[in-house]
Formats: C-alpha cells, structure tokens, sequence
C-alpha cells in the first residue's frame, strides 16, 4: 500500500476553513487539552478518572510528555513537497498513515456503543484499531463494524489455557490481522484516581462481553450466567490474569497461530531481545500510558535504545502521543506506526464515531502538514537526522 497514492489529509485543514466562510466552526475541539476539557465535563466521574487517571503521583504519565519535549525538529527546505505519501505496511497490514487505534478497554462507560462507535469512526477514514479484549462489544461485533478495514486484537493472557486459545481463535476467525500481547499488566496498577472513588467498571460487569460471550468461558462458570452476572464477574476476577507467564508461553503462543505476534509494554532493550529469540514479530514500547508503573521511565526517552539494539525487528511506539508533530518524532526515533490512546477516547465521549473520526483527521491532518514543512515527502524520510536535542539536553537530564 505505500506510496500508492499521495495522501489528502491536509484537506481536512482546508474543509475548516472553507466552514469558516459560512460562519461555521468545527463541531469537536480542535487541540488536545480543549478535547480533554469537554470529554471531562461530559463524562461521570468514574469513567472520566478511569481513563484519565495513572499510576501513584502520575509521574510517568508526566515523564511521557517531558520525554517529547527533549527532541526538537529540525526542519529542511526547498524541496518539492507537491505529493507526500503516508500510507505504509506493517507486519502485513496495510495502514493508509503510520497509526492504529490502542486498545482501550471497558468503552461503554465513555459511550453506551462502545468499541463499535470506534470502529466505525476509524473504518470511516481507514485506521485499523487495536481490539482490547477487555473490551465491552465482542470480537465478532467489532469485526462487523469494521468490515474491510483491517484490525489487531489485544490479548490480556488469561489463566486458562483453553480461553488463552478460544480468544486467539475467534480472533483469526474474524480477521484480525495480528496479536498484541501487553505485558505489563499481570496486575492492575495503583491507580489512586480509581482507588478514591472505589472504581472498577469489570466488578460492574462493564468491559466483559469477550468473555461472557466465550463458550469456554462459559462453560467454567459455575451457574447460568444470563440468569446470574455475578458468577461471571467473579470467575471474571479469577481468570483475567495469568501471573505465571514467561518467555516459554510466548513460544506455545507463537505454535498455535499463524499470525504476527506483538508484545505491548516492553520499556528494557534486553526484553526487546529476548521478544525477538522467542518468536515475537514486533513490539510496541509502551509503559501503558503511565497507568501501570509510577516513576518509570518515559517512553520515548528508551525508543532510541530500544530500536539500537533489535534493528531488524518491528517497533511501534504508544504513550503520549498528543499531536502529529508526536507521530513525526515517534517515527524519527525508529517506531514504524504509533498507537493513539486517551485522544480518540475523547472524541468518543464528545460525539461517538463522528468525535473518533474528527480526532483522527486532525491529528493526519497535523502530521502530514508537520511532513511537509519540514520537507518530508515519505515515511522513509523520517529519520534521527531530522530531529536535534532540546537546549539543555545532553542525553538523559
């Protein structure tokens, strides 16, 4: 897919201005703290902490945007910048930016739709998302609403072996593309924002369907479950996270499908290596937005390192992407696609598909332009070349 067709988000620049002329405005905001803004005002308390909140003091959810702040760009010129091509391929998937939908969990409490109003809003301009498997409209459903447009599921490993093997299944049944394993998550972090309003959708039987909707699942549950959610809930609680798993279930995983295997949440080099010895196709540098690990590094302060030592391997890049001029660095530092999180979720809360699909085009919009004034023309353009340290850092502060 790369490179067959220059790309048009920059027009979504030209549609607001041309609204402008019938004294029109756009109908979400347009920068990311406006965005959040109007997703807290128009979300309950707990749902809007669930998503905003992060670990302990929020340290690294802090240290994830100082991290963007440490690398300027350094624009070049006078070059012919009349065509610029975004869309690319990785692991397969035809991507028409360098940009998937992370998986966000338990939706339904930002809106009633859930991950099928995502879906549709990302199918609409052609972004695959990453499916969570905690999520609160099944695998199947999800697939439908995003009919040719391709998509990834997420695995939280469970502690069943047979339900680890049925989620991936159903996966592959209905077209999910690859499988994106986080690891950072064996356990929920100390999140005092959740803690303080006594907050867990999952205990409310919100974000459940992939499982209710499983027959092995199902089948362990003692009692009917349609007639008792709570016997749900709690092998819910008993099965969400296998805490024995290591490098050597990686490689059972890799012999039961055939799909690309992406690990989510690997911060160290020396992970990176040993993802890439026990049959991981990529991985995703991540600290789970800052929701797991207070004080941990930020993310994209370890991509260089990272990058350095698996050259040959497929990154991606999450946590703290904001704008474009984020994705335009991501990309610079070795990531060939980043994963948008808490901005989409937003403009779900604001308008469904309709705020999903805005937030996407701008976000496009922003780093095609960010592309083009800096006289990039392709993806491959991207490189460290283009960007330099911030004044005052000289490595790590």
């Amino acid at each position: 897919m790369a490179d067959t067709a220059p790309a048009e988000w920059i027009n979504y620049l030209y549609e607001i201005y041309f609204q402008g002329l019938a004294g029109e405005t756009p109908d979400y905001p347009i920068d990311f703290e406006l965005l959040h803004a109007g997703a807290k005002e128009q979300l309950d308390e707990g749902a809007y902490g669930y998503v905003a909140g992060a670990a302990g003091l929020e340290s690294t959810l802090r240290a994830n945007r100082r991290a963007f702040d440490r690398w300027e760009i350094w624009p070049r010129t006078m070059v012919d910048i009349s065509e610029r091509f975004t869309a690319t391929e990785v692991l397969g998937t035809a991507l028409p930016a360098p940009l998937l939908l992370a998986p966000v969990g338990v939706l339904s409490i930002v809106h009633e739709r859930g991950e099928v109003e995502v879906a549709e809003g990302a199918a609409s301009v052609g972004v695959p998302i990453v499916l969570s498997t905690a999520a609160s409209n099944t695998i199947e459903d999800v697939a439908d609403a995003m009919g040719e447009v391709p998509r990834w599921y997420q695995l939280y490993w469970p502690d069943d072996r047979e339900l680890t093997k049925s989620f991936v299944q159903r996966a592959e049944e209905a077209g999910f593309e690859a499988i994106v394993v986080t690891v950072d998550t064996k356990l929920i972090g100390w999140r005092p924002v959740d803690l303080r309003t006594a907050y867990l959708p999952f205990l409310q039987g919100e974000g459940i369907a992939n499982y209710t909707s499983d027959p092995v699942f199902r089948d362990a549950v003692e009692g009917d479950i349609d007639e008792d959610p709570q016997a749900a809930i709690g092998h819910w609680v008993n099965v969400f996270s296998d805490h024995s798993v290591d490098w050597d279930d990686l490689v059972w995983l890799r012999d039961e499908t055939d799909l690309p295997i992406v690990l989510k949440g690997v911060l160290h080099p020396e992970d990176a290596r040993l993802a890439q010895e026990h049959g991981a196709d990529g991985i995703v540098v991540s600290n789970h937005g800052g929701r797991q690990v207070d004080g941990s590094v930020g993310a994209l302060d370890v991509l260089p390192e990272i990058a350095e030592a698996v050259p040959e391997m497929t990154l991606l890049f999450d946590s703290g992407i904001r704008s474009g001029a984020d994705i335009y660095k991501a990309l610079c530092l070795g990531a060939s696609a980043v994963l948008l999180g808490r901005p989409y979720v937003w403009g779900l809360g604001l308008g469904g598909a309709d705020g999903v699909r805005h937030v996407l085009r701008t976000i496009l919009a922003e780093f095609e332009l960010t592309m083009a004034l800096t006289g990039a023309t392709r993806l491959e353009d991207l490189g460290p070349e283009r960007l330099r340290p911030a004044p005052g850092y000289h490595g790590r502060d």
